[in-house]
């Protein structure tokens, strides 16, 4: 059984993709961010960055004492060499499947990341920012497609990598990107989403979050984007 630490983001959705996909059995622990949950001790414990995922794998390769991860890019590895399974066992097809998901953790992610909070949430809206971060997401699609011009995943065969990158993706709308300009990125897209395991992974979005999208409160707004070292300090005393 693998305990998942989870939040209806891009980050947590691509966890639940993958428990879905390799049909592994898993329990969910919702942290609702919004909330301040990321603070509480137990939290904290598993993954130190007070960010959304982190598992806890109670059967490890090999036996011994739960092993705990944190970060989505170190658990899609992780879960991907306990099972064998979404990334390739030759060297170069594991190593372009690494590359793709280091892209997606270096690049894509955050860009994304930036552009959405710039151009959804930020109450100041800042044109500077919102173009650099809209232009540079432009960008890394324009790569992300013409890697995908003469491949149906990105590394070859459906793997992590895919499966990191498409909650990204899947938000194009909110990212302030016109889809139709990416006709690669718009097939691989259309396959993903079609996948029995993806569909089911995104069913809990609505069970755990009926209120999924955007900050609400000035509460949550602080919470989210008010961090600093003393913040969060002062919020994991409360949280415990």
């Amino acid at each position: 059984m693998i305990d998942v630490h989870y939040w209806t983001t891009p980050n947590g959705h691509k966890i639940t993709i993958f428990l879905e996909e390799a049909g592994l059995q898993y329990k969910l622990f919702p942290v609702n961010i919004g909330k301040g949950e990321q603070f509480k001790a137990e939290f904290l414990a598993i993954s130190p960055n007070n960010r959304i995922p982190a598992i806890i794998d109670h059967e490890p390769a090999g036996g011994g004492k739960p092993i705990s991860v944190f970060e989505s890019g170190a658990i899609l590895l992780y879960l991907a060499d306990k099972t064998g399974k979404f990334i390739a066992k030759d060297l170069r097809g594991r190593t372009a499947t690494i590359e793709w998901l280091f892209w997606q953790m270096g690049n894509l992610g955050p860009m994304a990341g930036q552009n959405n909070h710039f151009s959804n949430y930020a109450v100041e809206k800042l044109q500077y920012a919102m173009d650099r971060y809209r232009n540079e997401v432009n960008r890394l699609y324009g790569v992300m497609n013409k890697r995908l011009a003469d491949r149906p995943y990105l590394a070859g065969d459906y793997s992590i990598a895919d499966m990191a990158c498409y909650p990204w993706v899947a938000i194009w709308e909110r990212q302030h990107q016109n889809i139709e300009d990416f006709p690669h990125i718009k097939r691989w897209l259309a396959a993903i989403k079609a996948r029995p395991a993806v569909i089911k992974a995104y069913e809990w979005t609505p069970k755990i979050n009926p209120g999924h999208g955007g900050v609400r409160t000035a509460e949550e707004r602080a919470i989210l984007f008010g961090q600093t070292s003393q913040s969060v300090a002062a919020a994991a005393q409360r949280a415990q």
